[in-house]
């Protein structure tokens, strides 16, 4: 083996060499024209080919659209704010009233207790208060009555799809239910209808519970909708101006309730 040590030598010096040249354009060397290989791009070339292939396509292809989509400029301007949501309002509600207040808001409550998509899509009470109210933005919290429901995309898709009929050009955000337990479908169910940048997900989040083991704590909820306003500027398709306030919660301009109907 000693004997080929030096022929192997030369020919790794030569590599190497030539390798190194291969970066630039034509040089000269000794006196020969030299020009570039290509063979540093494309050993770089298989090597960024092979980390492709062995990442998540579909995360690749969603990290690409969501930097081509976020962050969104955020509206500074004054906005009329309509909030609507079942019994999970109670806690929500007054904390956006402190942020719409400290940002220049106005924000009307609709709470319908025990209410859920199905019973929203169908009344169309959305469009009653859009038509009497003209909100310019429109947050939701809906689906912690539906956790459990069995076959939940066949059964209340539809409904979404009406609700946001409703909505139609108004920049929204949904809150998702802030789950106690695993649910049926209900998460997945909205993530794949609403738009990307309008949809909040709840589910994973730690809330310290109400006793009956459903609702957040006054406090958790505030922490709840603390989270939905810093979630906003880089990841909500139309962000607004929501200023942290100096004061816990603060009253709506008004506050519609709406009791489950027999």
């Amino acid at each position: 083996m000693k004997k080929y040590f030096g022929l192997w030598s030369i020919l790794a010096i030569a590599f190497i060499v030539f390798f190194l040249y291969s970066f630039v354009g034509s040089k000269s060397l000794f006196g020969f024209e030299l020009k570039s290989s290509k063979l540093s791009q494309s050993v770089i070339v298989q090597v960024d080919s092979l980390s492709v292939l062995n990442a998540d396509t579909d995360s690749i292809m969603e990290n690409v659209n969501i930097k081509s989509v976020f962050p969104q400029p955020v509206d500074t301007s004054s906005q009329t704010i309509l909030f609507i949501g079942d019994s999970m309002l109670d806690g929500l509600s007054p904390r956006l009233a402190a942020y719409a207040k400290r940002s220049g808001h106005s924000l009307y409550s609709v709470i319908w207790y025990s209410s859920n998509t199905e019973q929203w899509g169908k009344s169309h009470r959305l469009t009653e208060y859009i038509c009497k109210l003209h909100p310019s933005y429109i947050f939701i919290c809906l689906g912690a009555n539906e956790l459990f429901v069995k076959d939940i995309k066949e059964k209340r898709t539809g409904y979404v799809k009406s609700i946001l009929n409703e909505i139609d050009t108004i920049p929204f955000v949904w809150i998702g239910p802030p789950n106690w337990k695993e649910d049926t479908g209900i998460n997945d169910m909205l993530k794949e209808n609403l738009p990307q940048g309008t949809f909040f997900v709840s589910n994973g989040m730690k809330f310290d519970r109400r006793k009956d083991g459903a609702h957040p704590t006054a406090e958790s909820a505030c922490m709840w909708m603390d989270s939905v306003a810093r979630w906003m500027p880089n990841n909500s398709i139309h962000p607004i101006r929501l200023t942290l306030p100096d004061v816990k919660t603060a009253r709506p301009n008004r506050v519609f309730v709406h009791y489950p109907e027999k």
